[in-house]
């Protein structure tokens, strides 16, 4: 007999790299141990756009993209049946197994965390790759309470999370980014010489860098503290990647330099970030984006967010399957 309606969903799908399509195919099945999410709301973030295009070494095709997620259980284990959950994948839910850019998702029940109560569907699915990632980075570099922290990108979706988690954490925040409406203009100011005023010349703690940019990670150097960290969650995606130091200068100082990856982790480690996050969220200490401020789309236009992620255009993407 062939599959049925109710056997079948509408998904995005990446038949291989650079060849991305709109398309109907089998609904996915829960094995042991897993679930299958009725998929509410999904985020397009900058690594799904680098996914379809074969940016990642262990991305495998076909493939349905999709990071981040939030949805309800509608099969599996009894006791999740109609839990509320939001999720992201680590290094394997829309590179290696299929993803949430699609109507259905299964995952294993150990990856997935409740969603916070207070927040729609929408809001947590565009939680999971920015502020996972900016836990992350503080996780790796140890920030603690009353640290000064520098948030380079600030106005990104990464940096807008760090500078929350930086400031739930207790610490005194300083934002860059290239306007005005952050403590330093890094247009005008591109080798962050505000940083040593508004810190009395003795610099930070902790500088936390979402762009990558090789000029910029010298001139945070610069002001960093005796026993600053410097974390690093992105590169130059062209051209010349090398980041050169003074060298003399970061062991006399104790200064450490460490890289942050999210796709070093597995499905269950970032469930665990995730779980980690939801009552911060749920107590008013982290502010998830609003929904009028999201652009949602559906499904069957889901290209079309991708194309504007892909040009950089300003804005949170939000497919919503079921629109």
């Amino acid at each position: 007999m062939g599959a049925t309606r109710n056997d079948l969903m509408r998904a995005v799908q990446c038949h291989k790299a650079n060849a991305l399509h709109i398309t109907t195919v089998l609904k996915p099945l829960p094995g042991p141990g897993q679930v299958l999410i009725r998929v509410h709301a999904t985020s397009v973030n900058p690594s799904d756009i680098l996914n379809s295009v074969g940016g990642f070494p262990h991305t495998t095709f076909p493939r349905i993209p999709g990071r981040d997620y939030a949805g309800t259980i509608i099969a599996g284990s009894e006791h999740l049946l109609g839990s509320e959950v939001f999720g992201t994948s680590g290094r394997s839910l829309g590179f290696t197994t299929d993803g949430a850019h699609a109507q259905y998702c299964v995952v294993a029940e150990n990856e997935v965390a409740q969603k916070p109560t207070n927040l729609s569907f929408i809001q947590a699915s565009a939680i999971g790759v920015p502020f996972t990632t900016a836990s992350l980075m503080l996780r790796r570099v140890r920030v603690h309470a009353e640290e000064v922290v520098l948030v380079i990108g600030a106005t990104g979706n990464v940096g807008s999370a760090a500078v929350q988690l930086a400031m739930a954490k207790g610490c005194t925040v300083l934002t860059a980014s290239r306007g005005d409406n952050t403590d330093i203009n890094l247009k005008s100011d591109p080798e962050l010489k505000r940083v040593l005023k508004l810190t009395g010349g003795d610099g930070v703690n902790v500088v936390l860098d979402t762009t990558g940019d090789t000029s910029l990670l010298k001139a945070a150097l610069g002001v960093l503290g005796q026993g600053g960290r410097l974390a690093i969650v992105s590169a130059p995606r062209t051209g010349d990647t090398d980041f050169t130091f003074d060298l003399k200068s970061l062991y006399r100082k104790e200064q450490s330099i460490v890289g942050s990856n999210s796709l070093s982790y597995t499905p269950s480690d970032m469930a665990a970030e995730m779980r980690y996050l939801a009552p911060l969220f749920e107590s008013g200490q982290l502010k998830a984006p609003a929904e009028d401020g999201l652009k949602v789309l559906g499904l069957d236009d889901a290209l079309t967010a991708y194309e504007a992620v892909k040009n950089k255009e300003r804005g949170k993407f939000v497919i919503k399957p079921f629109m």
